[in-house]
């Protein structure tokens, strides 16, 4: 992936648009910042490497599973251009309209934020998806998401503090491992 295509959505996506008004002066911190609900903002640089390892391309269909204040989902609309689609999905219904309120500041007409089912793991009706990001650690791989990747999806996820790299292979998973990150749980 181009480099500097990450490079240019975090320059056009301020990370301090989806902070609480309090917290925005911290924005260039390079460290989780609370966004309430026991939720935070994750450190840019673990973005930057997720976003990265995910290789987003122009009209991409992309999930973005625990999109907390839509600052990823505003990220992953940048990389996907204007023909592509981002599905931000959240179980926390006070941050729900907080991210939709976060993502209006921009111009992302295909990216939306909706409430996450409890009982439903990502959006299997409308799999499947180029993409997958999963902001939240799970405590094993989940075969719900993975089945929801198209021929030749990838989906980058912390499982255990690891963060993995699924890439769909003619319906086999091939996962490999990028290094130890700390999230909030899945689930």
């Amino acid at each position: 992936m181009d480099a500097d295509r990450v490079g240019e959505a975090f320059a056009a996506v301020p990370r301090a648009w989806f902070l609480p008004r309090s917290q925005r002066g911290r924005a260039a911190y390079d460290g989780p910042i609370d966004i309430g609900h026991g939720q935070t903002s994750s450190q840019p640089r673990t973005v930057e490497n997720m976003l990265r390892l995910l290789e987003v391309r122009p009209g991409d269909r992309v999930l973005d599973v625990g999109s907390g204040s839509g600052w990823t989902t505003a990220l992953l609309a940048h990389l996907t251009g204007p023909e592509g689609e981002v599905l931000g999905l959240e179980l926390e219904p006070e941050l729900v309209e907080f991210g939709r309120g976060n993502l209006a500041r921009g111009t992302w007409p295909r990216a939306r934020i909706e409430a996450a089912d409890p009982d439903v793991l990502g959006d299997p009706a409308g799999a499947p998806y180029d993409r997958i990001l999963v902001s939240a650690g799970a405590r094993e791989l989940p075969a719900t998401l993975v089945d929801q990747l198209g021929p030749s999806g990838r989906m980058v996820i912390p499982v255990n503090g690891e963060m993995l790299l699924v890439e769909n292979d003619d319906g086999q998973p091939v996962v490999s491992r990028h290094g130890y990150y700390r999230f909030v749980p899945l689930r």
